[in-house]
C-alpha cells in the first residue's frame, strides 16, 4: 500500500514538471502571408508555409524553449487584403510575426500595420528597395533581395559588357516602378541609355502590344521588370514575335528557379539574372533543396522560399533570446545585435538598422539543355556578388532610422 501512494506521488510530480515545463515556454504564432493562387504562387505560395514549417522542425529538434504555431493566408496580391488581415491576425488571433507577403505594394501596406501594432513583419518575397529606405520601420526586414541589388548585379554586368540601350516593359504598381527606376539608374552610371518604357497591368495574358513597342523601340536590350507569370508570359510572347531573332535580347530583373522550369531550358538559355539563393551551390543548400523538394512533389526552392526558411530561424533565434514576442522592435533590434547570422542558406548575413538583411548575391546565366545533368540543374555561376558590394549603402537609402 506505501508503495502505492509513493508512485502516485511520484506520477503527480512528473505530471506537475510537465505541467510546468509546458507553462514555460514562450508562445509564437508565425502568419504565413503568401500568394496561394496567383501569379507568384509558385516561388512562395505553399512552398513558403513549407519552408516555415521545416524552420519550425530544425529550430524545435535542438530548443524546446517556444511553443511555435503557424497559420496562412492567401493575400491575393491586393494590398487592402493584406493590411486586413494582417490586422486581423495581430488584434484577434495572437500572430507574432509575418512571413513571405509578396509584392511591393502589399508589403508597404503591411508595413505601416506592423509598426503600428509593434508586431515583426519578414519580407522574404517583395522586392522594392523602399522597404528598407523612405518606408523602413523598426518593426522590418527586408530578407532575401532588392530592386538595387537585383538591377544592380544583372543590370550592370549587361551594360559592361555591351549592352548599351534600354527599353524596359514594366508592371504597373510599386515593384516594377521601383525595379525600372533602379535599373535605368545603374545603365546610366555604366555609359547606357534608356530609350523608354512602357507598363503593363499585373497578372497581363496577351503580351503583343507591348513586345511590339519593344521591337519598335530598337533598343538592344529589352528588360522585364516584372516577375512570376508576368515575366514568363513576356518571354514567350518575345519568342513569338521573333524578338530575339531580331538581334534584340532580354534582360529579366526578377527571375526564380520555377520561372526556368516554366519555361524550359530550350526558352530560357543563357538569360542572365540575380539571386539570392541557388540549391546546388554547396553541400549545405544542396541539403536543404533536396529535403525540401521531397515534401514539394519535386520541386526546388525558389530563393523566396529560401528566405522564408532563413528569416524564420532567425526570428526564432531572436525570439529565445529576449524570451518574448510582446515587443516587436525589441524582436528585430535581437537579430540586428546577433551580429553577422552564420545562415545554412545565404552564408554570413547582417541585418542593418534600416531592416536590410545584407548577404551574398549571386549573377548566374541559366544554363543550355546539354549543360544540365539533374533535375533542376539550371544555372551556371558567373560570379559571387559580396554582401558589402550587393546592396545599397545604408547612407543612400533615406531611411529615416539611420542618423
Amino acid at each position: 500500500m506505501l508503495g502505492t501512494g509513493r508512485a502516485a506521488i511520484s506520477l503527480a510530480a512528473l505530471s506537475m514538471a510537465i505541467a510546468a515545463s509546458a507553462s514555460a515556454q514562450t508562445a509564437v504564432k508565425i502568419g504565413v502571408l503568401a500568394d496561394m493562387s496567383g501569379l507568384y504562387s509558385d516561388i512562395g505560395g505553399q512552398g513558403a508555409v513549407e519552408a516555415v514549417q521545416m524552420a519550425v522542425e530544425d529550430f524545435a529538434a535542438t530548443d524546446k524553449t517556444l511553443k511555435i504555431d503557424i497559420v496562412s493566408a492567401d493575400v491575393q496580391n491586393k494590398p487592402d487584403i493584406a493590411a486586413a488581415i494582417a490586422r486581423r491576425w495581430f488584434d484577434t488571433e495572437n500572430v507574432d510575426v509575418l512571413v513571405d507577403v509578396p509584392t511591393s505594394a502589399t508589403s508597404l501596406a503591411v508595413a505601416t500595420v506592423t509598426r503600428d501594432k509593434n508586431k515583426v513583419a519578414l519580407f522574404t518575397a517583395s522586392a522594392s528597395s523602399d522597404l528598407t529606405g523612405k518606408a523602413c520601420t523598426p518593426n522590418t526586414i527586408h530578407w532575401t533581395y532588392d530592386t538595387w541589388a537585383l538591377s544592380h548585379g544583372t543590370g550592370a554586368a549587361i551594360t559592361k559588357s555591351g549592352g548599351k540601350s534600354w527599353f524596359f516593359m514594366t508592371a504597373d504598381y510599386a515593384f516594377g516602378h521601383a525595379m525600372e527606376r533602379d535599373t535605368a539608374d545603374v545603365v546610366k552610371q555604366n555609359g547606357g541609355t534608356v530609350l523608354g518604357s512602357v507598363r503593363h497591368p499585373l497578372d497581363t495574358k496577351d503580351f503583343s502590344s507591348f513586345i511590339l513597342q519593344a521591337q519598335a523601340s530598337k533598343a538592344q536590350i529589352i528588360g522585364l521588370a516584372n516577375g512570376g507569370g508576368d515575366t514568363i508570359n513576356s518571354i514567350k510572347a518575345a519568342s513569338e514575335f521573333g524578338l530575339l531573332q531580331g538581334g534584340q535580347k532580354l534582360a529579366g530583373m526578377l527571375l526564380f528557379i520555377s520561372d526556368i522550369h516554366t519555361l524550359g531550358l530550350k526558352t530560357a538559355q543563357g538569360l542572365m539574372l540575380t539571386t539570392a539563393f541557388y540549391w546546388d551551390l554547396n553541400d549545405k543548400t544542396r541539403a536543404f533543396g533536396e529535403r525540401f523538394a521531397k515534401r514539394n512533389k519535386g520541386r526546388y526552392p525558389s530563393m523566396t522560399q529560401a528566405g522564408a526558411y532563413s528569416a524564420t530561424l532567425a526570428y526564432l533565434a531572436a525570439v529565445k533570446k529576449t524570451g518574448s514576442t510582446q515587443d516587436g522592435a525589441a524582436v528585430v533590434k535581437s537579430i540586428r545585435d546577433m551580429g553577422p547570422i552564420d545562415d545554412p542558406l545565404f552564408g554570413k548575413t547582417t541585418v542593418r538598422i534600416d531592416g536590410r538583411a545584407v548577404h551574398d548575391m549571386l549573377l548566374v546565366e541559366v544554363k543550355t539543355p546539354d549543360e544540365s545533368k539533374k533535375p533542376y540543374d539550371y544555372y551556371k555561376i558567373v560570379s559571387v556578388i559580396p554582401a558589402d558590394q550587393a546592396f545599397r549603402p545604408l547612407k543612400d537609402g533615406e531611411c529615416p532610422l539611420v542618423k
